[in-house]
């Protein structure tokens, strides 16, 4: 390369770290939040949430990294042309395509980067996420054996333990369950455990009563047991996992998806295709991205006071590719054979960046930024 290729792929390398950074800090502590809510909540510990919130990291880079590619590219370009180096480079010879041969090598950079998270790391960390949720959700002592405090494991649900003995009966319990319309129910029982079935967990409780009022009459019935079953598992629900999800396999088993393992995961041969073939058109967003934010703001002339409507009309475009690429999605999923529309967005786009440096070729705009520069005409 050149020192001109050289010092903007640096410059641009730059900033693309710093975008992303910034982004992913952004994206990650929004996720975190309800992560943190959701396990801390469930009685996990801090060790638990670290850890599915590196789980969760992959997929969030993988997000946001063609935004960072775009942003980087407009503000390097925007700042090359307020100094007048681009418009130097133009006076010299330079044409847009040759100026532009540093942010393709830069796309790919990036385009190389995402193919890795697609393809390899992504999906094994979703399924290393998947089993880890099912684990953690079937885990109900962290749920519910909690002494003296009252928790929530389900809306309408309100559970209190007493205390829990050496041998691990639940002592002086209380459940009260407020998720029907027409009624509340109180269990009290002086002891309980916990015991599991193939069905879920069952509170079985000794020596106590239900306490059960209807809210349009506000009738009360007092039922005593010495011994009662209150199904958990139909409470908290089963985390049983039938099949691993599209996200989670690897790409050669969504390009020739088996019937078999289709039917397990619960979705259909378009869904196996759309997230396969997705896995090699979004990476191709980055390159594009970056060539039309380069590209849009290099058909402004020089300006001090900045390519401002340059940089609205590149993010107005980078939103209209998202869109079709989000059609693109639709459109696939409804369609095994429409997945070759995978790949309209990275097209178009592309495209479209190569369509604006070949207008900033025309003749009159390179007569101005010369003129510009101060070079002769």
């Amino acid at each position: 390369m050149s020192r001109f290729d050289r010092y903007m792929l640096s410059q641009l390398l730059t900033l693309f770290g710093f975008f992303a950074l910034v982004l992913v800090l952004v994206y990650w502590i929004n996720r975190a939040v309800g992560l943190f809510d959701r396990l801390i909540g469930d009685g996990q510990s801090a060790l638990v949430f670290l850890e599915f919130s590196l789980l969760t990291l992959p997929n969030v880079i993988r997000l946001v990294l063609p935004i960072a590619a775009f942003a980087a590219s407009v503000y390097v370009t925007n700042r090359l042309s307020q100094d007048g180096e681009l418009v130097v480079m133009q006076a010299t010879g330079f044409s847009a395509f040759r100026l532009a041969r540093p942010v393709l090598i830069f796309g790919l950079i990036v385009t190389i980067m995402l193919l890795v998270l697609a393809h390899l790391i992504v999906p094994l960390s979703r399924a290393a996420l998947a089993e880890r949720t099912v684990e953690i959700e079937s885990n109900v002592t962290a749920k519910l054996l909690s002494e003296g405090r009252f928790i929530h494991p389900s809306k309408g649900l309100t559970f209190y333990i007493r205390e829990i003995s050496v041998q691990g009966e639940l002592l002086d319990v209380l459940l009260v369950d407020d998720r029907a319309p027409s009624g509340r129910s109180t269990y009290t029982a002086r002891r309980a455990v916990l015991v599991k079935s193939d069905a879920g967990p069952k509170l079985v409780m000794f020596d106590g009563l239900v306490q059960s009022i209807t809210r349009s009459t506000q009738a009360l019935a007092v039922t005593h047991f010495t011994d009662l079953t209150y199904d958990m598992g139909a409470v908290l629900g089963t985390n049983d996992r039938k099949g691993a999800a599209v996200e989670e396999m690897p790409t050669l088993a969504l390009l020739w998806p088996d019937p078999a393992l289709v039917a397990a995961s619960g979705g259909d041969r378009a869904a196996f295709l759309t997230e396969a073939h997705g896995r090699f058109a979004n990476p191709l967003l980055a390159p594009a991205a970056a060539l039309i934010g380069f590209s849009t703001l290099i058909l402004g002339a020089f300006s001090r006071f900045g390519l401002w409507r340059q940089i609205v009309g590149a993010v107005i475009l980078l939103i209209v590719i998202q869109m079709v690429a989000n059609w693109a999605t639709g459109a696939s999923l409804k369609n095994a054979a429409m997945w070759p529309v995978a790949y309209i967005a990275p097209v178009l786009g592309l495209g479209l960046g190569l369509a604006l440096l070949a207008h900033s070729q025309r003749p009159r705009r390179l007569r101005r930024s010369r003129a510009s520069a101060g070079a002769p005409v």
